[in-house]
């Protein structure tokens, strides 16, 4: 399993709680872009419309050899789940302060997939009490 790209930012800023694979409707360019790894996924999330999944804000630089014109690299790209996932993912993000984050990028099989993560945004404080136990192993290994 070979990994384009991680949303390392987010482990800090959410509390996950479940993580779901789904694949990625891509054109030829963009899947050639992402295999040389020219995709970022910072800001992405997911949205449930009409029983249909979609990944938002992921940017996939346009393929240097491909003849792109109007190409949007911040497109919404359909993802491919089944629908019981789907089903199940509308009740869930329906709750108050859950929302799904992209957190990895890999390709498994030959297919370019998408980790998917049911997340809840962390506090201030708890942020700020994960640093602090952090620092205490940190000074108890040293000892």
């Amino acid at each position: 399993m070979k990994v384009f790209a991680e949303n390392r930012k987010a482990r800090n800023s959410y509390e996950f709680q479940e993580f779901y694979e789904a694949g990625i409707v891509l054109t030829g360019p963009e899947t050639k872009s992402v295999r040389t790894g020219a995709v970022s996924i910072v800001d992405a999330f997911a949205i449930i419309e009409n029983e249909e999944a979609f990944l938002m804000e992921m940017n996939i630089e346009p393929y240097k050899y491909a003849d792109q014109t109007d190409y949007n690299p911040k497109n919404q790209r359909k993802l491919l789940l089944h629908k019981g996932e789907i089903k199940k993912l509308i009740g869930l993000t329906s709750q108050k302060g859950f929302t799904l984050i992209a957190t990895k990028i890999f390709e498994k099989n030959g297919y370019i997939k998408v980790e998917l993560a049911l997340a809840r945004g962390k506090k201030d404080y708890d942020k700020r009490k994960k640093l602090i136990e952090k620092q205490h192993k940190k000074e108890i290994k040293n000892y």
